[in-house]
């Protein structure tokens, strides 16, 4: 009788530690699920700030005199500006840069012979950095008048910009946060669980292209800046654990 209540015991005894590692197990295991989604968020926005330059030179044999018809093509161009409503603090003059140009000689076998000196090349870049829009995009559009006016001038298409870049990410990340977390929490529902805590969360990447543009994305990041009206889009990949 001893022995065969001996023998129940342990066998109860067996069923209950079965019972009590089988939990464990099936704890670690739970506790070791994940769900990892990436939530995505894009907004559209116009520029609020242009930046235009173009460059002005002159050639000419004599140095001294490249440079004195380039500084008056120079005051030519401030006054212009000037009266075309740009204040002096939105443009830069940079430093005037002085090439010598040669012509390659050739014999009438095709042979070098040496070079000859042209002339001196002087070159001088303005950049004009405003927040009106409007006023350098029609400056930049009837720059000809300078050109009729006897100055070699090249203009460059304008480049826009967004002074509330940090502000605009951070929004998008809150959104990209958000829609990260209803991905999560549809996938658990459907999975008969529920949504547990944050265990990481890593920024992908952030992209401004222009609006409705066919810009292809890049894994470095597009940086959009020939569009005044863009769109920015980020995504953010997030992992949760799964109770």
């Amino acid at each position: 009788m001893k022995s065969s209540v001996g023998t129940i015991a342990v066998a109860l005894a067996c069923i209950i530690a079965a019972l009590i590692i089988s939990k464990a197990y099936t704890y670690k295991f739970k506790g070791s699920e994940n769900i990892l989604v990436t939530g995505a968020a894009e907004k559209d926005f116009i520029s609020d700030q242009i930046v235009w330059d173009g460059y002005f030179n002159r050639k000419m044999m004599d140095l001294k005199s490249a440079y004195t018809l380039l500084k008056q093509d120079e005051t030519t161009i401030r006054n212009y500006l000037r009266g075309k409503g740009v204040d002096e603090k939105e443009m830069v003059f940079s430093a005037i840069r002085i090439d010598k140009d040669f012509n390659t000689k050739y014999d009438q076998d095709g042979r070098m012979m040496g070079s000859e000196f042209t002339g001196y090349n002087l070159r001088q870049t303005v950049t004009v950095d405003s927040r009106n829009i409007e006023k350098v995009e029609k400056i930049s559009r009837e720059i000809t008048e300078l050109i009729e006016s006897g100055i070699e001038f090249t203009s460059s298409s304008p480049s826009y910009y967004y002074s509330k870049l940090s502000e605009l990410k951070i929004d998008l990340l809150a959104q990209a946060s958000a829609d990260a977390r209803l991905r999560a929490e549809t996938i658990a529902k459907n999975s008969k669980g529920g949504l547990g805590a944050l265990r990481k969360a890593t920024m992908g990447v952030f992209q401004i292209t222009g609006k409705n543009s066919d810009e292809d994305y890049s894994y470095g990041g597009v940086f959009n800046t020939s569009s005044k009206e863009k769109t920015a889009t980020i995504t953010l990949r997030v992992e949760y654990a799964l109770d």
